[in-house]
């Protein structure tokens, strides 16, 4: 771990001082065009574009759940569409023409026919909600092809898949976005605007994570279960924190001012998955017989650089009711949002008691969600599905950046191999890879709370 960190720090130390460095974000760039001479070495932001052409990759469950939502963006364009179900390829075929739009052409002849859907001259954006293992293979070939690219989650999980997306990131100056949809939970945007306006002093500690009870999920023989159970059997870590994470990480300024210094991770015994396959299937099925090597619960706890603790959970193998377990404590006060959503805020003359979240929303409920509520009615996961592809769309449409970089990604995917190595050296703390070579020590607004 120590000599990677070395071995990229030198390369990246020597490639800025020589030549400068191409970042995605306008808002990097302007920083570091203000020290570098020849500033047509930094990539700038997007020109705005008319529309926004996709070729969308993966179009079962969740890639037809975004189709549906870009189908009612205005400026998207569904160009062309890639599964290797060819059923699926032309569901989605079916509600684009429905949806009053040319047919987009279908790529469905192999795993790796998306290399052809990249190669399109009419493509401005690869969108993916593919298996984990795909993320990276389809996000390289887009930016290689000169696409943005937007990928479910997590982007990455191993930190060498994270370099790569930085490295051809910078190098082609296209976009590479991890499609964090928690970020616009309705309250969890709240929070974030309490936060911005220090109803909670200075934050101290946050919780959360990915508390989901996928043991059926898991054992699906014909859909995601086929792939998502392959790695409860290799792994053994944090394999999905971006849920979780990625909101908390947008309170404590994560990549805009301050980063994660180091993370500790433990692991329980490994029960929930066998007992669960033995009580479906019978003790003597070949379901029962599998080994599986994730601990049921693992628990992180990352150090940021500023002084802060998170607890960061997962829990994909245990009876329980769905939570993200949501909790961020300042100075002045504090706020949960599972089990129930409610906040305390010291106040001169009142006790120590809970309020109801409910009411501060009216006062408190982030601007994004004020403009776009109406419009997200029927989408997913409430509503926030819609506001996280309306809000790419309209950054690209726009020529402004988008609310989440490459920087972004990598650093909320790279606690999952970081896990996985502290879990394995018996919880040893595990430095993080500093992705932005220094660059996250300049402070920097979030662009989702410009509105």
């Amino acid at each position: 771990m120590k000599n990677e960190l070395n071995r990229r720090d030198f390369i990246k130390r020597t490639t800025m001082a020589g030549v400068g460095i191409a970042v995605s974000s306008v808002a990097l760039a302007e920083q570091v065009q203000q020290k570098l001479k020849n500033p047509a070495k930094v990539a700038h932001v997007a020109k705005p574009m008319e529309k926004v052409r996709i070729g969308y990759v993966g179009v079962g469950g969740m890639g037809t759940a975004h189709v549906e939502n870009l189908l009612k963006i205005k400026g998207a364009e569904i160009v062309a569409v890639c599964d290797t179900v060819e059923s699926h390829a032309t569901r989605a075929q079916n509600l684009v023409e429905k949806a009053g739009f040319k047919k987009p052409e279908a790529y469905t002849k192999s795993e790796t026919d998306f290399k052809r859907l990249c190669q399109r001259d009419d493509v401005d954006l690869v969108y993916n909600a593919t298996p984990w293992e795909w993320h990276v293979p389809i996000c390289l070939e887009a930016m290689k092809n000169g696409k943005h690219t937007a990928t479910e989650v997590p982007a990455a999980y191993i930190i060498e898949d994270c370099w790569k997306l930085i490295e051809t990131s910078e190098k082609t100056g296209k976009y590479c976005i991890m499609m964090e949809n928690c970020n616009y939970d309705k309250v969890e945007m709240m929070i974030l605007n309490m936060v911005k306006k220090g109803l909670f002093g200075e934050l101290l500690h946050a919780e959360c994570g990915y508390l989901h009870d996928l043991r059926d999920v898991k054992h699906d023989m014909q859909g995601e279960g086929l792939w998502r159970r392959a790695h409860s059997m290799k792994r053994n870590g944090d394999l999905y924190p971006t849920h979780g994470l990625g909101p908390v990480m947008q309170c404590f300024d994560i990549n805009r001012g301050n980063y994660f210094d180091y993370l500790v991770s433990f692991g329980t015994k490994t029960r929930g998955l066998h007992e669960y396959a033995v009580k479906r299937f019978g003790a003597d099925s070949p379901q029962a017989k599998e080994k599986f090597v994730l601990s049921d619960i693992v628990t992180t706890v990352l150090k940021t650089f500023n002084g802060e603790t998170i607890i960061l959970i997962h829990d994909t193998s245990s009876p329980r009711p769905y939570s993200r377990n949501i909790f961020v404590q300042g100075t002045k006060g504090l706020v949960r949002k599972y089990p129930e959503s409610k906040v305390f805020i010291e106040q001169e003359g009142k006790g120590h008691a809970w309020e109801k979240i409910d009411d501060y929303m009216k006062l408190h409920i982030h601007p994004v969600w004020k403009e776009l509520e109406e419009q997200s009615k029927g989408a997913g996961h409430g509503g926030m599905d819609f506001i996280e592809d309306y809000r790419l769309v309209n950054a690209l449409l726009k020529g402004v950046e988008p609310d989440m970089d490459v920087y972004d990604a990598a650093v909320m995917s790279a606690v999952c191999e970081l896990s996985e190595r502290s879990i394995k050296q018996k919880s040893a703390p595990q430095k993080f890879p500093d992705f932005t070579r220094g660059m996250w020590k300049t402070k920097r607004e979030l662009k989702v709370m410009e509105g």
